[in-house]
């Protein structure tokens, strides 16, 4: 039939489902009006696309008219034509449009690890520490409209200031990338000109690590500001978490986010570490009495509490700083944990202990992956207050220098 106000309207509803009434005279075959049960009639196009029938909605009967209908019945035939659809363009130009911040936020909550966990709220920290600092300008316009150029200034400015940083800031910016590309919106990340380029900063991070003959002052520094009177609280937890760090060889998140209900009397819990392999560290008498030093705030469960209520450290510079300038070059607190690991090496104990006391347990180690307990360290107490006595050693020996 001709479909006009009057015959759309007149169309009889269906007892049950839907009925589809057909057009055959002002546009090709395919237009017409779906009828519901309930009686809602929709103007519609229905045509075959590479082999695969695509019906589209063009308007409800009464928010447009019979004629406007029809218009964009042929609007989209010309799309049709094209391989493409209204559907499909708005999806492309809203995806073109998707913004930096909105990319970071959904990347934040749904990316998976490999392993299938969630972020750590450290990376999540990082990722949005990076985005408001060394991409603030961008974080609100359109991710598409980064460009090769673009990145490649950037990098060189901030590794201007900090080569290592620089190097973290676009690594992130590019799973962010990445993250955005999908089969229905491929294009080139440009972060892959700093490959390209050979612009990457070199990675001198990994030989860090304080110089052992030099662990004895670095302890006593640590021991005295977290006992002088004249440091802030903030400060003295600085102190507390660093020499955590230095005795144990953890990483910065699991002793940050380390709440007191997780301390035993012989051992301290990670449930979900950056490996996932949830594991039990053992406490021995050193590292037992940092602990027992510690104040207990109300309202915080935090070991090493941060400035706001019920938070955590979020960072210890300071303490650092003072490691950096004792040890003779600039150290993080990752650099604590490869110290941890050479004193091991020092005393003589087996390298897949230092491994499991520093929770680094990887795929492919047959010893570890068959023979070992891996979640329960607590049977290590030996090896790991050998490695504590040692570095408290150390400072006694500096104060009989003295």
């Amino acid at each position: 039939m001709k479909l006009t106000k009057t015959r759309v309207e007149a169309l009889p509803t269906p007892s049950t489902g839907q009925a589809f009434y057909w057009d055959w005279e002002d546009v090709p075959n395919g237009f017409g009006v779906r009828v519901t049960i309930s009686g809602a009639r929709s103007y519609i196009l229905q045509k075959r696309v590479d082999g695969k029938s695509k019906r589209i909605t063009l308007g409800v009967h009464g928010d447009i008219t019979c004629n406007e209908a029809k218009l964009r019945a042929s609007e989209e035939m010309l799309l049709f034509s094209r391989g493409t659809t209204s559907t499909i363009e708005k999806k492309r130009v809203k995806k073109l449009s998707v913004t930096l911040r909105e990319v970071t936020i959904d990347y934040c909550a749904n990316r998976r690890t490999k392993k299938g966990g969630k972020l750590t709220a450290m990376t999540i920290r990082d990722i949005t520490r990076h985005l408001n600092s060394n991409f603030g300008d961008w974080a609100d316009k359109p991710i598409v409209n980064i460009t090769s150029e673009m990145c490649r200034d950037r990098f060189k400015e901030i590794s201007i200031r900090s080569p290592a940083q620089a190097n973290q800031a676009f690594r992130i910016l590019r799973a962010l990338i990445n993250y955005s590309i999908d089969e229905e919106n491929p294009r080139f990340n440009p972060v892959k000109t700093l490959s390209k380029k050979g612009l990457w900063n070199p990675n001198n991070s990994k030989s860090g690590s304080i110089p052992l003959e030099k662990i004895g002052i670095v302890w006593n520094m640590l021991q005295e500001r977290r006992r002088s009177p004249a440091m802030l609280p903030v400060a003295q937890t600085g102190a507390d978490i660093t020499l955590f760090i230095l005795l144990t060889g953890c990483r910065w998140s699991e002793a940050a986010q380390l709440t007191w209900d997780c301390v035993k009397a012989d051992s301290w819990h990670v449930a979900d570490p950056k490996n996932h392999n949830p594991v039990s560290f053992p406490i021995y008498p050193i590292l037992r009495a940092l602990l027992d030093a510690r104040p207990r705030i109300e309202g915080n469960p935090y070991v090493f509490p941060g400035r706001r209520k019920a938070d955590f450290l979020k960072d210890a510079r300071a303490a650092m700083d003072e490691v950096s300038k004792l040890a003779g070059r600039h150290l993080t607190h990752h650099d604590l944990r490869r110290t941890f690991i050479a004193i091991g090496i020092k005393l003589g104990i087996e390298m897949w202990k230092l491994k499991l006391l520093t929770n680094h347990v990887s795929k492919g180690d047959v010893t570890i992956d068959h023979y070992t307990e891996t979640n329960d360290l607590r049977y290590l107490a030996d090896e790991a207050g050998q490695i504590a006595g040692w570095i408290a050693g150390q400072g006694a020996k500096e104060y009989q220098q003295l």
